[in-house]
């Protein structure tokens, strides 16, 4: 099989399992009625969604794992994780199961959440081994198609479900749906031996026009007025035709293989072959030197954004880790909890289009995971490329922004809100990798950085655990409640720690502008 054939086979085939990854993010959608068939308070159903993120803790063990362990082994044992710990609870508000405690919900939670780490250790392995050259972009492609996931889980709910069993239907999609493309995308996982890096500008090209349209494509699905044009079936096929598009790029590799190989055979006498040998050999020659020396540029830059290497231990004792994590702990973090909440702040506002508030949340997401990769792969030889940190204030500003916006009671306001913080909250979660390597080296990656994503479920069980008590003070005898006061104190809360992280992310830029001018 050939090289680059195999080599983008294996990124089409993290991008399909990306996809249905976010198994986590379309929690909001079925929430309110998980609530209601499990007999749950406002604050218990919060704890679900911090053990959702609290599953991440764990996330180490993937990474041992997949040292020691066949790559497809990893992926199947994180799709049974996800099976195990979705498919148990399916089965219980089904009334397969007789009796399951809170306690148990719980516990499957943090297993269903962990899954997640084993599927995206596999993805990060294959792409980075197989794009040596141009993993960071490889990997922000990937990643980005993460943000899409609640948008997928919603098209098919949409389509092949009522929705009065939306809870049933999520249950089951997270518990059999990724564990169906990893049996799909398992032997297209391959290490690839990459030796000289051939010109694939063209090809990453390709690949960012077809995620943007994409993504363009989600985010028109998300408005209500599209039901009227398309129903919530086509909906869904269009959606997975623009996942099936990206093989294009490895079969119209394979095809030009095979036609150049045909043109060989068929070619002239062997006097004329053997000069056209000797002129393409040359021209290979000097597009080899040419590539090295791209090569080569390309590596410097990824290698002067990096201050120093340090592990973990010098790291915490450094004033820009803590002003990162608080930054983090403010910004992406926070972003993450409001939409772990949207369901109920829209059913609190009395708002019915949950599922397409959930949706174009998860549409523009994706963009914010994708826009610093393609930023950082067509500008990041420019002069006046804004650092990572410079990146993040930018970010932070508009999103506290939003917070406030939220206190204006019109569906519009939440809408443009709910965007904000969606691309802002996937641009500093897809920027953070960057960052951590460029203020703490990469040799010690894999553990700084799981030690700066910790504040997730920190600020997921306590950002939530506020929100939850607010909304309880409000709440009917039925545990529900409505009006703009059930969540009205909570973002004036949230989007003043949001100004907050944007002044310390301010200081953070100017303690380490003098490293990016360098």
């Amino acid at each position: 099989m050939p090289q680059t054939f195999t080599q983008w086979l294996s990124l089409v085939g993290a991008v399909w399992l990306q996809s249905i990854n976010g198994t986590n993010t379309n929690f909001p959608a079925y929430s309110s009625q998980l609530k209601t068939l499990l007999s749950i308070s406002q604050l218990q159903l919060n704890n679900l969604a911090f053990a959702s993120d609290a599953g991440k803790l764990f996330g180490w063990i993937s990474g041992i794992a997949a040292v020691y362990m066949p790559l497809w082994l990893v992926l199947m044992f994180g799709a049974t994780l996800g099976l195990t710990g979705y498919g148990l609870q399916y089965l219980f508000i089904t009334n397969q199961i007789s009796s399951l405690s809170y306690g148990y919900i719980f516990l499957l939670t943090v297993v269903a959440g962990n899954s997640i780490c084993w599927i995206n250790t596999v993805c990060y392995v294959v792409i980075i081994r197989n794009f040596p050259s141009n993993r960071q972009v490889a990997v922000g492609i990937t990643t980005s198609y993460l943000g899409l996931s609640a948008k997928i889980y919603t098209d098919i709910v949409d389509a092949l479900y009522f929705p009065s069993k939306r809870a049933k239907a999520y249950l089951l999609l997270n518990s059999i749906l990724p564990l169906f493309v990893c049996v799909i995308a398992a032997p297209l996982l391959r290490d690839v031996k990459v030796g000289k890096c051939r010109r694939m500008r063209g090809r990453f090209i390709v690949m960012f026009v077809i995620t943007m349209v994409t993504g363009t494509y989600a985010i028109i699905g998300s408005f209500n007025w599209v039901s009227k044009i398309l129903s919530p079936l086509k909906n869904m096929i269009g959606m997975i035709v623009c996942l099936l598009v990206p093989l294009v790029i490895p079969f119209g590799e394979k095809i030009g293989d095979v036609l150049a190989i045909n043109w060989w055979l068929n070619g002239e006498p062997k006097v004329y072959n053997s000069t056209v040998e000797e002129n393409m050999s040359v021209e290979r020659v000097e597009n080899g030197v040419k590539e090295d020396e791209e090569d080569v540029s390309e590596i410097e830059d990824h290698e002067i954004g990096v201050m120093e290497e340090i592990g973990v231990k010098l790291m915490v004792k450094r004033v820009e880790f803590w002003l990162y994590f608080f930054v983090y702990l403010f910004g992406a973090t926070l972003g993450l909890v409001f939409l772990n909440n949207l369901g109920q702040i829209a059913e609190s506002r009395g708002f019915t289009g949950t599922s397409s508030l959930v949706s174009l949340s998860s549409s523009f997401g994706f963009f914010g995971r994708l826009l610093p990769s393609l930023f950082d792969y067509f500008f990041s030889r420019s002069k006046n490329m804004i650092s990572s940190t410079g990146a993040i204030v930018a970010l932070m500003a508009p999103m506290a922004g939003a917070f406030i916006l939220l206190l204006n009671t019109t569906n519009l306001a939440l809408y443009v809100s709910t965007a904000i913080i969606g691309i802002c909250t996937g641009a500093i979660t897809s920027l953070s990798v960057a960052t951590t390597t460029e203020l703490f080296g990469s040799k010690n990656f894999s553990v700084n950085h799981n030690i700066v994503v910790s504040n997730i479920p920190i600020g997921s069980f306590l950002y939530g655990y506020l929100a939850a008590l607010i909304y309880h003070k409000g709440s009917n005898e039925h545990g529900q409640c409505i009006g703009m006061d059930c969540y009205r104190y909570t973002f004036i809360f949230w989007g003043s720690l949001c100004f907050c992280g944007t002044f310390l992310a301010f200081i953070l830029y100017i303690r380490t502008r003098k490293f990016y001018s360098l």
